[in-house]
Order: C-alpha cells, then structure tokens, then sequence
C-alpha cells in the first residue's frame, strides 16, 4: 500500500472520532433547560396563544431572527342564511356583515315581497359591517371562517365569523358574534378583537360600526313628500329628530345613549351597551346606488391600548311600532333583559300634544275592536268628534250673532272715546258685559280643532296599523298611502304615476263648505270680496296640491270632517235665522263705513 494512501486512511478515521466526540458536548452547551419554571410558562402561554380560533400567531419582537409563518388556509365566501319568526337574514362571510335582513310579515306593496331593512347594499357599503379605523375608511373584506349554532326550534341562533387580520403589518384575532331571537326584533352584536401588538389606533379609532345604507320600502322622494328618512340620537332624556336632505354626511357632536336611521314605518336601533367606548357618531345620506339616497349611521369605536377588545351592541331592526318597542322598557318581557331606554322614543310624536295623540289612538283602537276596518273606525272616530265639538261651534255662532247685534253701539264707543283707548277699554268691556257677551268664545271651538286636527295629522300620517290597510278594493287598498282610481304609464310631475279622486272630493267639500259658511251672514264691509274669493277657492287650491300625495287615511278623515261641517253650518244656518226672526231681524245686521275694531 502506498504511504499516501495510508495517511489518509489515517487522517480520516482520527476526523470521524472527532467528530463523534466532539458534537455531543457542542450539543449540551447550546440546549435549553424546559425545566426552567419561567421558560416552561413562556411556552405554555405561547401555546394558549396560538390555539385555533383563540389569538393570531406571535410576531418575533427580535428583529435579527428570522420569523417563521405558516402558510395562510384561502378561504372562499360563504353565505348562511337565518329565519325566524319575523325576519330572513341573509350573511357573507366577508367581514361578517348582513347582506338581506328582509322582514317576512311584512310585505312591500311594490315588490311583493317582505320589507326590505337592509337595502342598497353593494361590495363597499354592507350592513352591521366594520372599518377598522374611523368612518371615512374601508370597510373590512376579509374571509372569516363561519359557525352557526342553533336553529328556529330552540329561543336563539348564533352565527360567528372568526379569523385573522393584518392592521399596519401587525395581526388581530376578530371575532363578531350575533345572537338572533327568533320571537324578536332585537338581537346583539359582539366584537371581539385580541393583539399582541399594542392596542389598535387606525386614524384615531379602533373600528367603525355601521347600520344599514338604507331602509326600506323604497320611496320617491319628489312626489312622496309624507315619507322621508331621519336620524335619531337619544340622550337618555329626548331623542332629536333630524330629517335626512340629499348627500349629508354629519357628525352628532351631543350627548348618545342609542342612535337610529328611520323611515317613515321602520327603522334600524343601536345600543352600545358602553356609551363611552364610542368617539364620534355620524349620519349619512351619500347617493351611492341607483340614484337614491341612503341614510346611514356610523358609530366609531375609540382607540385602545391592550390585548383585548369586548365591545357589546343591542340592534333593533324593525317595525316603528310602539307595540313591538315598549316591551324593551321592561326587562321581564324581553329575551335580553332590557330595560330603561326607553326605545318607544324613537316614535313619531305630536309633541306636546302627544297626550291627545295618545287618547286620539286609544279611541280609535277600541273602535277597531268592534269594527275591524280602519277605515270605517276613521270615519266613525270623526263624526264622534264632530258631535263633541258641536255645541262650542253653535257657541261660536251664537257669539257672531251678538256681535252683529252690537256693532252699532260699539261704533258709537269708538267714536265717542277714540282719543282715550283706556277708556274705550273698559267701556267696551262694560258692554260685553251687560250683553253677556265674551270675546274669546269665539276663539274657543277655532283652538280646539286646531288642536284635534295637528294631534290627528300626526296620529293618520304614522299609525303604523294602517299600513297595508284596505278600505275600498281598487280604490283605497292601502290607507297610509295615496289613493289611486288610474295608474298612468310614466310619472306626471307632482301627481306622480297616479289619478286620486280623494284629493278632488276633499277640495270640491271645502269649496261647498266655504259657500255655506259664507251664507251665515258675513258682511262685505267685514270681509273683503277678493278674501272671499281666496278663502272659498285659492286655499282649496293650495290645500289640493298639498295634500295630493297624503295618506289616503289623512284624506278620508279631512273628507270626513268636510262633510260634517257642511251639515253641521247647514243646522247652524237654520238655528240663525230663527234666532233673528225672534229678535226682529230679517237679516244679519251689516256694518256700514270703516270697520274701526
């Protein structure tokens, strides 16, 4: 054998010797001790951590060590759908929003289908669904995996989205979870959000909540001037009612208990269950589909510093009716315990009148009872009404008669003390007096119809009952809209797409109305021929193009109370002019000259 040949069988046997003693202990020099109590907690923490749908994988703060990230599971859009009692909802699981919250019982006059809550949804504007930052950014399209529990035999169903997003380059467990009732309107949205980064600021705030781009039914809002759409903050006093023009976009700088996006019988709730968690507050009507407008609320979520987010909200979507509402004032008589906010607010209300309102409602919901067509409950509340207010209108005229009988003495008053107003005063008072005469009478039965008819405009304007309500078929087939004798092929300016016979029976009444009154025995002197002629055909006029569009509920009690006051001045009339015949006038005593009252 050659020598070089041995050497390196030398040489290599002495390096793998080496080798087999030397890497064992370079081994033991670089190995950890797991029995260490604080790197054993280190890795049980990590380990929770990263458990499947708990956190988001760790990010190495050591910026010298190479991160290691396991290869992201594509997700592709899943779309669940839940019924219940009163509602189908329809889910994506991008970003975990609503796509249709379509109310089943009750139906769209024009679609034929359930009320539409959650209308003019596109791929950038989804309802219930999160920016993660303020309300000027994107929403969030991220793929969450999706879990359904539940079904519509058990009180709940929960759907939850879960997954991970990148925010500035770090990551966020999201987590929302909805509680659905399948006996109400409410349910409740958690979000949850856990980082290990340090808290979650995007533009100063963590994320923002969305209602609904708009609510339906759908409605022109050219011609339909009795429907709109409203912003409603609540303070936990008052709620402010802030009725929503074309492309608003505001903030609500004010005290906020809940906030809701109304329309005219719907509307869409919020309740954070911690006001001060949200920063700002915002209303929309932005056009961004089909050249109609939305009206939209934002609720921003304030920045936080931490680990974890467990924000909580209750969302009312449904019927503006106090029967469904005022069950959320007691706690026993809902699923969710609530109490004390007072949702019946958010009602359309009279105001100071909305005690009148009230016994206006009541009356007429006992009529329902025993007859159950609304029409004819309108029409039967109306003559009860007149009937009350009969005797102050006989008062009334009564009063003018006196009045005319007066006049030359009072006349010859002003005359005599016309340098002395204080004097005049109180002889003309002394002259009431002896007549038995008050001036104010007069005024009486005027407030008082005032006052019925603000309460009942409010009250047959926004009753949700009448809504799909029938009286006469092919005429009035729904009392809180129009009515409608022709449909004609395309919209006519004001009148729309519809020929009404209401509004043209409502003014030709007032006209007839007018002419009757006219009869009692108002003077030329007192009342000019050319006010005449506005009060008998210009106001019927104005008041037709008004009220062209009302609810034919509205119509037909304004019809109703028409006809009345014709038969009513028609009585009224002949009791005058038996009442002259007794005091020897043949006619109503006329005022000659300058009428100086």
């Amino acid at each position: 054998m050659e020598k070089n040949t041995v050497l390196a069988i030398v040489f290599s046997t002495i390096l793998i010797i080496g080798w087999a003693v030397l890497m064992p202990l370079v081994q033991n020099k670089n190995k950890v001790n797991v029995e260490s109590p604080e790197v054993a907690k280190a890795i049980e923490q990590t380990a929770e951590k990263t458990t499947e749908a708990e956190v988001s994988e760790n990010l190495s703060d050591n910026a010298e060590a190479e991160e290691e990230e396991e290869p992201e599971i594509v997700l592709t859009e899943q779309f669940n759908t839940i019924t219940t009692k009163h509602a189908e909802i329809k889910f994506t699981s991008k970003g975990g929003d609503i796509l249709s919250y379509k109310l089943i019982n009750h139906k769209d006059i024009d679609t034929k289908d359930g009320v539409q809550i959650s209308d003019c949804v596109i791929d950038a504007n989804r309802t219930c669904a999160l920016n993660f930052g303020s309300a000027a950014d994107s929403i969030d399209n991220t793929i969450y995996s999706v879990e359904t529990e539940g079904n519509t035999n058990t009180e709940t169903q929960k759907i939850i989205f879960t997954g991970t997003k990148k925010i500035n380059g770090k990551k966020y467990f999201v987590r929302k979870e909805y509680t659905i009732v399948n006996d109400e309107y409410m349910f409740k949205l958690d979000v949850k959000i856990h980082t290990d980064a340090n808290g979650l600021n995007v533009n100063g705030a963590a994320y923002t909540l969305r209602t609904s781009p708009q609510i339906g039914p759908r409605y022109n809002p050219k011609s339909d001037r009795y429907e709109n759409r409203q912003f409603l903050p609540f303070n936990g006093k008052k709620v402010k009612r802030i009725i929503l023009g074309k492309n608003q976009f505001n903030r609500w700088e004010k005290e906020f208990v809940w906030g809701a996006t109304a329309g005219k019988y719907f509307e869409e709730i919020i309740i954070p269950t911690d006001t001060s968690i949200i920063g700002n507050v915002y209303y929309s009507s932005k056009i961004e589909k089909d050249d109609y407008a939305n009206a939209q609320a934002f609720f921003e979520r304030r920045s936080f510093t931490g680990s974890d987010i467990n924000d909580s909200y209750y969302c009312y979507f449904g019927p503006r009716n106090e029967k469904e509402l005022k069950i959320y004032n007691t706690a026993d008589k809902n699923y969710f315990k609530l109490s004390g906010n007072r949702l019946s607010e958010s009602l359309q209300s009279s105001g100071w009148l909305s005690w009148l309102e009230a016994i206006l409602k009541w009356c007429l919901e006992m009529l329902h009872k025993i007859i159950p067509n609304w029409g004819i409950c309108i029409i039967i509340l109306t003559i009860i009404l007149k009937l009350i207010m009969f005797p102050l209108s006989k008062k009334q005229s009564l009063g003018t008669l006196k009045m005319q009988q007066l006049q030359p003495k009072m006349q010859a008053l002003q005359k005599k003390y016309a340098n002395d107003q204080q004097r005049l005063q109180q002889e003309m008072s002394k002259l009431y007096q002896e007549a038995g005469y008050n001036p104010a009478s007069g005024c009486l039965p005027i407030l008082f119809q005032f006052l019925i008819l603000f309460a009942m405009f409010n009250l047959f304007n926004n009753y949700f009952d009448f809504r799909g309500s029938e009286f006469i078929p092919g005429w009035i087939s729904d009392l809180s809209k129009g009515d409608s004798v022709y449909k004609f092929k395309k919209s006519i300016g004001l009148f729309g797409e519809n020929l009404r016979l209401l509004p043209i029976i409502y003014v030709g009444t007032q006209i007839l109305s007018s002419k009757i009154t006219q009869m009692q025995g108002m003077s030329t002197a007192q009342n000019k021929k050319s006010t005449q002629m506005l009060m008998m055909y210009g106001l019927p006029l104005m008041f037709f193009f008004m009220f062209y569009n009302a609810p034919s509920g509205l119509l037909l009690f304004w019809l109703t109370s028409n006809i009345l006051a014709i038969v009513q001045q028609v009585i009224i009339n002949k009791m005058m002019k038996k009442k002259r015949e007794e005091l020897g006038q043949t006619q109503p005593v006329i005022a000659k000259g300058k009428n100086k009252r």
